[in-house]
């Protein structure tokens, strides 16, 4: 049995034995003109492994068993891109299935700005290299390597921010861990993607949106899904934002609506695991200074104007206050016993049945809702 609000348990799917993993391997072929590409994807199942007195799993790569086989791929090449919208920041995109993206810069309600051909910035440089290729700007630089596939960034210094997991990076390991890959699930064949992301020693992660739990996100696994917390005691959110930034000079945007599983460096600490609901990705990575890459990231989603004064103050709030006695009673308590305070909270208390939402003052507990509120405005 499901309860309706629960989280989809999309990294669950990354490790059940039925459903069939792809691997991002090396890439095939890249154009960096049109900076378009593919990138060969290996299938792997979920094997165990005995280790020591311990069972395990483990990733094994597997031929193709589906018929008829000219319809599925055991190595399928899918196309990936990558844009720079600005000398900060790089656009990654990557599909699970040949095709172009769904979700096209116009009509995106997470973007405030339309992204095209005649804006992205021309500012970075091409240089082919041993690994792969390599593109600059006076901010930072990205390799793609080629064999195995990775994308590494660095900052203006030369210093690896981060860079994707691939399966050969943790071979030394026996614990199973999931790289840079997607998951097709044996119930429907629908696909997931799993974006793994190195974290270093020492490496904070900040973001995600509202979660009570500890500011320093590495170490913890973050269900991006709305849902009402009810208190600050629990891992639930009201308000999750797929965005982080690192205090190593860079931050990310997962650019979908799609629920999303952060595993920061909990299971495997140096992974920081993306399990997104979605079946393609699309990621902006942002270099540079916190304030470098807010500004980078809100120029994108939209810049919030400045709040009144009055909302930066004390406010005084709890459930709710279910009568105007009760809000000028917490009033007079507040000034009787010095206490600053800006707002007094009216949680949805003051409809007539709770929880209605009519927007309307209850005309049983609220008297007068107009001269209430002129009278604490002045008090």
């Amino acid at each position: 049995m499901s309860i309706l609000n629960k989280p989809p348990a999309i990294a669950e799917d990354f490790n059940r034995f039925e459903n069939i993993l792809y691997l991002a391997d090396q890439l095939k072929a890249f154009d960096p003109i049109a900076k378009t590409g593919k990138i060969i994807y290996k299938r792997h199942i979920h094997s165990t492994l005995i280790s020591f007195n311990s069972m395990d799993t483990q990733l094994l790569p597997v031929e193709q068993n589906e018929f008829p086989a000219d319809e599925y791929e055991a190595s399928p090449a899918l196309p990936f891109s990558i844009e720079f919208i600005s000398g900060k920041t790089i656009r990654v995109r990557l599909h699970t299935i040949n095709t172009q993206s769904r979700t096209s810069n116009e009509d995106s309600l997470m973007l405030d700005c339309k992204i095209s051909e005649a804006n992205v910035d021309k500012s970075w440089t091409y240089a082919a290299t041993k690994a792969g290729h390599k593109f600059s700007s006076k901010h930072g630089s990205i390799v793609i390597c080629q064999n195995p596939w990775r994308i590494e960034f660095f900052d203006r210094n030369g210093t690896l921010l981060t860079n994707t997991v691939h399966k050969v990076d943790n071979d030394t390991t026996f614990t199973p861990l999931m790289p840079f890959g997607w998951v097709r699930r044996a119930s429907d064949y629908s696909r997931s993607l799993s974006a793994a992301f190195s974290l270093q020693a020492g490496e904070k992660i900040f973001g995600y949106g509202e979660f009570y739990t500890g500011f320093d996100r590495r170490g913890q696994e973050l269900s991006l899904f709305t849902d009402d917390a009810r208190g600050s005691q629990n891992e639930k959110s009201h308000k999750p934002i797929p965005f982080f930034l690192s205090n190593r000079g860079y931050g990310m945007f997962i650019h979908t609506s799609a629920p999303i599983c952060c595993d920061v460096g909990k299971y495997y600490s140096g992974i920081h695991s993306i399990y997104s609901g979605d079946d393609e990705l699309d990621l902006f990575i942002f270099i540079g200074t916190p304030k470098d890459i807010l500004d980078e990231y809100t120029r994108l989603t939209g810049k919030a104007p400045m709040p009144p004064l009055w909302s930066f103050g004390f406010w005084m709030s709890r459930i709710t206050y279910f009568s105007e006695q009760e809000g000028r009673e917490t009033a007079h308590k507040l000034r009787e016993h010095r206490l600053p305070a800006d707002v007094i909270h009216f949680d949805s208390g003051w409809f007539e049945k709770d929880i209605r939402f009519d927007y309307e003052f209850s005309t049983s507990r609220f008297d007068d809702p107009e001269k209430m509120i002129s009278d604490l405005r002045e008090a």
